[in-house]
């Protein structure tokens, strides 16, 4: 396949496919749909793909050792073994599950998984950044202190440059954090990018979704309704824009055995007729080639340490 050509790995018809998360151990890409409340696991070198029932929504996943698995559910936290398919005992949280859920997450190089939830009727910024630090739980931000969300998304970390990035989808907006990998310690928000607003517009270009950072620290972020994938370099600027043939871009992974291929999930909840008509591989799970030069490859995902 050649760079920069989009190919369908999977039609999989997801109605909320998220959370693509390469694993070199097993070269094989995880993704969940949340609402079927299904994990996948997908071989490209034989086609392979396994899946899972996930006994509430699966936000997004950590990678740990032996083929296990920690899970952002609406509730909270639990471990899940793919060799025996047993869940753990949940992680709860305190928020009202009738309107919260975890949905975006990544781990540090510390171990640590970071996972931000939502508040589904997305009205109010009441959503909050969680850590959760060797079975420990620790709310980062929140309303409380000035820095709730409506959907928390698109978390990734550059360590060369020390950054945490995270994104509130429907307030359109990417921000980013100076961040202490030693002590976990989030400096303020810094807008970093702030996509127009004018869903009604038929040149409507989306919203950021789930993100990832290349070995340069550029930032790959899925745009929301606007079938593409933009990257941005450290200063904020798009340097390069990939379309995708599914309007309902969720999120981004980079995999392959050098790590230079692109993965993205996409969606078709809430589409209309004539989108789907429009787009019919929505839902699907694509990927490209990247150049094998330059700033084109993604790093190893930290396990998360017990």
């Amino acid at each position: 396949m050649k760079p920069n050509v989009v190919k369908l790995e999977l039609d999989l018809k997801l109605t909320v496919g998220e959370c693509p998360l390469w694993s070199v151990a097993e070269q094989s890409l995880y993704f969940v749909d949340i609402a079927q409340k299904k994990i996948y696991r997908y071989h490209p070198a034989d086609s392979k793909l396994d899946q899972w029932d996930a006994p509430e929504e699966p936000g997004c996943l950590a990678l740990m050792a032996h083929q296990c698995l920690m899970v952002a559910l609406r509730s909270g936290f639990a471990k899940f073994d793919t060799k025996t398919a047993r869940w753990g005992e949940t992680q709860k949280i305190d928020h009202d599950v009738t309107k919260f859920r975890f949905n975006d997450g990544k781990c540090d190089a510390r171990g640590r998984f970071w996972a931000s939830t939502m508040f589904e009727p997305r009205t109010d910024n009441l959503a909050a950044l969680y850590c959760l630090e060797r079975g420990k739980i620790h709310r980062i931000l929140g309303p409380e202190n000035g820095q709730g969300v409506k959907v928390g998304n698109g978390i990734a970390f550059d360590p060369m440059n020390g950054f945490l990035y995270r994104a509130d989808t429907p307030n359109h907006v990417i921000y980013r954090h100076s961040y202490d990998l030693e002590t976990k310690k989030l400096g303020d928000a810094i807008l970093f990018y702030r996509a127009q607003d004018n869903r009604t517009d038929e040149n409507y270009q989306g919203r950021p979704d789930g993100a990832a950072i290349d070995t340069d620290g550029n930032y790959w972020s899925a745009q929301f309704e606007g079938g593409q994938v933009l990257r941005f370099d450290p200063s904020g600027q798009i340097t390069q824009v990939l379309k995708i043939p599914a309007r309902r871009t969720t999120m981004v992974a980079f995999g392959g055995p050098d790590l230079r291929r692109l993965y993205i999930t996409t969606a078709r909840e809430n589409a209309s007729d004539a989108e789907l008509q429009k787009y019919p591989l929505s839902g699907g799970v694509f990927s490209i080639n990247l150049p094998c030069q330059g700033a084109y490859q993604g790093r190893p995902e930290p396990l998360y340490l017990e």
